[in-house]
């Protein structure tokens, strides 16, 4: 039964192939029969649109993202941009900051490679844990420049949650929009003042490492999710579970996607928060970041 209607995932991976460098299998998610079987049962509970964050590097495949869309009618979004070291294509360190902003460019106005579609995003692009390397502070510089010419949101990956005041000091400086950017995985900073300083700048936190509650328990992401929506700041913030391993999926012993909506959503209800408020995490606030009704989705 669905809660709500026109739900919003706001950072997903259809597919995702990091295997490489973490060499593990388990980093790919490659199998178009398990991910239908998954994002079936979203759209029973009424998830209309997944954001995913799969871009150059990634293991993006856009015309196989295409045929899950079809077969489990969910709109996916799908993105243009690059991660972060060690996970970035040669590209990066050998086109400069314009060269990659044209690329991004060309991919949100024109399609992704000889797909035909058109990226609706720049994300997830990142940086590692103590400090931005050149190499991603170039690949943010070149997204500030995309999207000045584009509007398009951004997205961005912080590692366990940190540099997102930097981050933030990156776009101030080409004058983006923060109410068009999300700093992905906050929840995994533990620490609330750091949030509400990352909101009061007006920019866009996810909370969107749900049920991985060996880095963070939910009783927490509760807690800090009341307290951020009695502060007025849910249409701020956005909800995920960010899928990236087979071992995550329900079918192999993990949460599975719909988690989020099954277990994560009725216990933050049941703790207080209003409908509301959760109506803004999951719908209203991703609509708002992600709309782009001039593009083609797919």
């Amino acid at each position: 039964m669905s809660l709500f209607k026109n739900i919003i995932y706001a950072h997903e991976h259809t597919t995702i192939d990091l295997s490489g460098i973490k060499q593990d299998m388990d980093c790919c998610l490659d199998n178009k029969t398990d991910i239908i079987e998954e994002f079936g049962k979203l759209a029973q509970l009424g998830v209309s649109r997944i954001i995913d964050q799969t871009n150059n590097g990634m293991g993006r495949n856009p015309n196989y993202v295409r045929e899950v869309s079809e077969a489990v009618g969910i709109t996916i979004a799908q993105s243009t941009g690059y991660y972060k070291e060690p996970f970035l294509p040669e590209e990066c360190y050998r086109m400069d900051e314009k060269q990659l902003s044209s690329k991004m460019v060309s991919e949100l106005t024109n399609g992704i490679e000889q797909s035909g579609i058109r990226a609706e995003f720049i994300g997830e692009i990142g940086t590692g844990k103590d400090c931005i390397q050149p190499v991603e502070e170039k690949i943010f510089c070149a997204a500030s420049r995309a999207h000045a010419d584009t509007g398009a949101s951004i997205c961005t990956h912080t590692t366990l949650g940190t540099l997102g005041i930097e981050q933030i000091a990156i776009f101030q400086k080409y004058g983006v929009d923060l109410q068009k950017v999300v700093l992905s995985h906050i929840d995994l900073s533990g620490d609330l003042d750091y949030m509400l300083r990352l909101l009061d700048k007006g920019v866009n936190i996810a909370f969107d490492t749900v049920g991985k509650n060996n880095y963070q328990p939910d009783e927490k992401r509760v807690e800090w999710l009341l307290e951020l929506c009695k502060r007025g700041f849910s249409p701020q913030i956005v909800l995920s579970v960010d899928i990236t391993r087979k071992s995550h999926y329900k079918k192999n012993g993990g949460i599975g996607y719909a988690y989020l909506l099954e277990s994560f959503v009725p216990a933050l209800l049941d703790a207080g928060c209003s409908r509301q408020n959760v109506e803004n995490l999951l719908v209203h606030t991703p609509a708002r970041i992600y709309n782009n009704p001039e593009r083609d989705v797919l």
